[in-house]
């Protein structure tokens, strides 16, 4: 390995630990915002901020002609598997803790090596299916199934970060599946868009609060709620969104194009300590021993599978679903 490669390397650590840090702050701020706007405007604030960034990218690519495809259903269809990952995955942040959330979507994954077993017919010894399995019993050891209820509700709640981590997962083998082709900044462009058309739909059809359920179902509420004009004191919680939204697109993207992915993508697990920070810090949250333990049991069986994949030349990240990486 050259000094090239070595300088290559250091900088991509160093933009995937910052983008992996505003992904952090974007989840912190969604929750800190989930109390009084709905999932839709927030999302479609921070992407309508976001995608200034990610053209400012394109245009360093080579220009607008970079979004030419013949394939643009199959583009439709990853952005609006992301998009139900990303909404899933937000909806849960307004019920469940965020380093608990964090950490259930880190079954990721574990989801991509199973998909692409069942699905794609690749080959998975039985050791990685043994720490699928593992991984798996994690997430049943954080809803404490021995007590009478977890403090954080029904089990279902728990199933949020999960879905949303399969639907990434499901995007990530239909993108190696059928090899789309594009540029980074041209791939989160086409979901960034998708972004703003779902969102606009809930205005159009659900903006006005008409089959919002109210408190009672707070993951719902969050979904269904009525817009509202934010707030002075909430406005730069809203920008602050879409300028993490363009950092996490730019630093997710460069440090993957920038350096093998063997040598980043486990830095990407910083993410799940940042978030029990900012839950402690933030929101007065503290995993319970239950939720270490299954946070260890989540964690362990990913770096196995990733460290795994990499052995066999076939490198699975943990990226998270709002870094728009292909």
């Amino acid at each position: 390995m050259n000094a090239q490669s070595d300088a290559n390397i250091a900088r991509g650590i160093t933009l995937i630990c910052i983008g992996v840090f505003a992904i952090s702050i974007n989840d912190m701020l969604i929750k800190a915002l989930s109390g009084g706007y709905p999932l839709h405007q927030i999302v479609f604030s921070r992407t309508a901020i976001g995608i200034l960034f990610s053209f400012v990218m394109l245009h360093r690519e080579g220009g607008l002609s970079l979004l030419r495809t013949n394939r643009p259903g199959l583009h439709v269809l990853r952005g609006l598997t992301l998009v139900a990952a990303n909404m899933t995955f937000f909806a849960s942040l307004a019920v469940l803790p965020l380093g608990l959330t964090t950490a259930l979507f880190f079954v990721g994954p574990l989801f991509i090596t199973l998909f692409s077993f069942v699905f794609l017919k690749e080959k998975v010894g039985p050791l990685r299916l043994g720490a699928i399995v593992f991984g798996f019993m994690g997430v049943i050891v954080m809803q404490e199934p021995w007590g009478e209820a977890s403090i954080y509700g029904p089990p279902w709640l728990f199933a949020l970060p999960v879905i949303a981590a399969a639907l990434y997962a499901s995007m990530a083998v239909l993108t190696r599946a059928l090899g789309v082709k594009s540029t980074a900044a041209a791939l989160t462009i086409y979901n960034q868009l998708m972004f703003l058309l779902v969102s606009s739909l809930f205005f159009l059809i659900v903006g006005d609060g008409k089959v919002d359920p109210g408190p009672d179902s707070p993951s719902l509420h969050f979904l269904f709620r009525a817009w509202v004009w934010p707030s002075a004191q909430d406005w730069p919680l809203f920008l602050l969104t879409g300028v993490c939204n363009g950092i996490i697109a730019y630093c997710i993207t460069a440090a993957y194009r920038m350096a093998p992915s063997a040598s980043i993508a486990p830095f990407e697990y910083i993410g799940l300590p940042l978030a029990i920070f900012w839950g402690w810090l933030i929101f007065a949250e503290w995993p319970t021993p239950a939720i270490w333990t299954g946070c260890a049991m989540i964690l362990g069986a990913g770096l196995f599978v990733f460290l795994r994949e990499r052995q066999k030349g076939k490198v699975i990240g943990p990226t998270r679903p709002g870094s728009h990486v292909p």
